[in-house]
């Protein structure tokens, strides 16, 4: 029985920078800074599974060591003895490290114990260390100065497909590179082109869905190739991936949503249940519904996107999305999406994924016949409102004031405590009238007569004059007055006939 069958990832892995698909910038960047002799210390990779890292990191081996030249150059010739082992992964000078199953701080110690000694056969020693966030935090740590200053002759190359597990440390010794989703375009062409080398027959209908399956990752597209000729045998067509990828026709998807829009409930179901019987996978219609749903809202006239050209459908399915936008709102579009989002993990969850797709067109197909809130903001009767008549300003009342104890309750009343405690402790009034006070001043405010003057021809509404004599006839201030009133009240002279030299203070009257 021959053995010797290679999977099509392995065998048309990139073998140079020319052969690396759908990573331009990385490309340009690495090839520019080998010619210009501008090589790091350490690189990291990051990106998705299947585009290219570690094949990336053998290039870039390749071309520091390449025999075909007396220096690094970015055309590895890729038959030298440095290029051959290099690609079998059997040199000597350039280790593979897997970092999942090397996490410790003792594997760590080994490698960067082997750091110090020079390379045997090339240029440089080489580790490249795939799945680097595998490693433990001492792991990372022994790492650290190695990294930072490594010997001249030896380059770190490190690869992950969670870069947030990385620590910023190791980060910031490293020059860092993206690997970026392979586009689908790119991804067909390089299918079409294994497939003609392989004298496979494949549709492009095919083609189309094998990269679209794949989301942007080679390895997993030409795994799926490599799946779809095993069971056609040579002659992989449109039905045969369908089949075996468990997906309703784009087709049958566009009549299942144009059914659910229409408000046939029972249609629809006997739809779902025609597609359940024949096979396909119900999460991926459901991914497929909603990738429907969201080439419909980029395509719908308010949008005004245009002819939008990179949507997976043929011309005359596209013309169907418009006519059905048409009749539909952005509105409803966006709540279908809400429910079949909120439906995934629903999906996931229950123990009959049948019945919850079931329950799921019927409740999309209600929220498609719901109308929006403005439209039921519209449809309420509208009461005429009576005005409202505006308050009318309230304009404050004048205080009246006709006593000089008067005058202190006011004060004190309109939380005027300085002027008050003044007022009522230093002032003799010897005259009280209608607008005119005359006073002699025991104090030495000499802004009292002013602050007084504004207050009482605010409050009261009219102009007051004020007197200041100067000298005092010995009048009682409001003060006084009190204190000798006190005096006069039994109950208090009782109370102070109790303790000798007992005196009044003060009051709260």
């Amino acid at each position: 029985m021959d053995t010797s069958y290679t999977v099509l990832a392995r065998k048309y892995r990139s073998q140079d920078f020319q052969s690396l698909i759908g990573q331009d910038v990385l490309v340009k960047t690495l090839t520019t800074a080998i010619n210009t002799g501008r090589i790091a210390h350490a690189y990291i990779f990051t990106g998705i599974r299947g585009t290219g890292k570690t094949s990336t990191a053998r290039i870039l081996a390749k071309a520091l060591n390449c025999l075909s030249s007396d220096r690094p150059t970015a055309t590895p010739c890729g038959v030298c003895e440095n290029c051959r082992a290099i690609a079998a992964g059997q040199h000597i000078d350039v280790l593979e490290i897997d970092a999942a199953s090397h996490t410790g701080v003792d594997n760590m110690r080994e490698i960067l114990d082997a750091v110090q000694y020079r390379p045997t056969n090339g240029r440089y020693k080489v580790y490249i260390i795939d799945e680097v966030h595998m490693l433990s935090q001492s792991a990372f740590n022994a790492l650290l100065k190695t990294l930072e200053e490594p010997p001249a002759h030896v380059i770190f190359i490190l690869a992950t497909t969670e870069i947030r597990k990385v620590p910023v440390t190791i980060l910031s010794r490293c020059q860092r590179f993206d690997l970026v989703r392979v586009p689908v375009d790119i991804l067909k062409k390089h299918f079409a082109w294994i497939a003609e080398q392989e004298k496979i027959e494949l549709s492009d209908g095919a083609n189309e869905l094998l990269a679209r399956a794949a989301d942007g990752s080679v390895r997993d597209g030409l795994s799926l190739l490599d799946q779809a000729i095993a069971q056609t045998g040579g002659h992989v067509d449109e039905a045969s991936v369908l089949n075996m990828l468990k997906r309703a026709d784009r087709g049958v998807v566009m009549d299942v949503m144009e059914t659910v829009l229409s408000g046939d409930t029972a249609t629809a179901l006997e739809k779902i249940d025609s597609i359940y019987n024949n096979g396909a996978d119900l999460s991926m219609l459901l991914t497929d519904m909603m990738e429907w749903t969201h080439w419909a809202t980029r395509m719908h006239p308010s949008v005004r996107m245009g002819d939008v050209v990179n949507a997976p459908y043929t011309a005359d399915q596209r013309t169907k999305i418009r006519e059905i936008d048409s009749h539909i709102t952005l509105n409803t579009l966006s709540r279908l999406w809400q429910v079949m989002v909120a439906s995934v993990p629903e999906m996931q969850a229950t123990g009959n994924p049948k019945q919850c797709f079931d329950m799921l067109i019927v409740r999309m197909m209600h929220i498609a016949e719901m109308p929006s809130v403005a439209e039921i903001i519209k449809k309420q009767p509208t009461a005429p409102v009576a005005p409202v008549a505006k308050p009318a300003p309230s304009t404050p009342k004048n205080i009246i004031v006709s006593t000089a104890a008067q005058l202190a309750t006011e004060l004190q009343s309109a939380k005027e405590i300085l002027l008050y405690s003044y007022y009522t402790n230093n002032i003799e009034v010897s005259d009280f009238s209608d607008g005119k006070i005359t006073y002699f001043d025991r104090g030495t405010d000499t802004d009292f007569e002013h602050k007084l003057l504004m207050w009482l021809n605010d409050k009261t509404g009219h102009t007051w004059t004020l007197v200041r004599e100067e000298k005092s006839e010995h009048v009682q201030t409001v003060s006084e007055q009190k204190r000798e009133e006190l005096k006069s009240d039994p109950l208090i002279a009782d109370a102070m006939s109790l303790f000798e030299g007992a005196e009044i203070v003060g009051s709260t009257k």
